[in-house]
């Protein structure tokens, strides 16, 4: 049985990614880090904080579920969704680049984004298909 928050591998054109989910308190926010395996000192977090109209893990949704009112879910566990967040952010210009090569946010360090842009534009374009 797989220890929750243990680092999962996907392979994305040739890199390594890890990754993993995490729910968060005080704040209430699921937590979907991403980090080449090469890399292990810069990492990239879409947050995914409660509020208006945005659902994080708790009944009636599993840890890794995220939601809008408008009834799109995702389930973050699902390696596909994992895949579709990596190459939104890639396509917006936020993973860590590869060594030696400096992106928009750098080789080193932790950068938290936003992620309901990515979720909004996922669930637009996917028909609110869940992986």
């Amino acid at each position: 049985m797989r220890r929750e928050g243990a680092p999962r591998r996907l392979t994305a054109d040739g890199t390594v990614w890890l990754w993993n989910v995490r729910h968060r308190h005080p704040d209430c926010r699921t937590v979907l880090s991403l980090r080449r395996a090469e890399l292990p000192h810069a990492q990239l977090r879409l947050v995914f904080r409660e509020g208006p109209g945005r659902i994080v893990a708790g009944y009636p949704f599993g840890t890794g579920d995220v939601a809008s009112a408008d009834g799109a879910i995702l389930n973050l566990n699902e390696p596909g969704v994992v895949r579709r967040f990596l190459d939104e952010a890639g396509a917006r210009g936020l993973l860590p680049a590869a060594h030696g090569v400096h992106g928009v946010h750098g080789v080193h360090g932790v950068h938290e984004e936003d992620a309901w842009p990515l979720y909004d534009t996922l669930t637009a374009t996917a028909g609110n298909r869940d992986a």
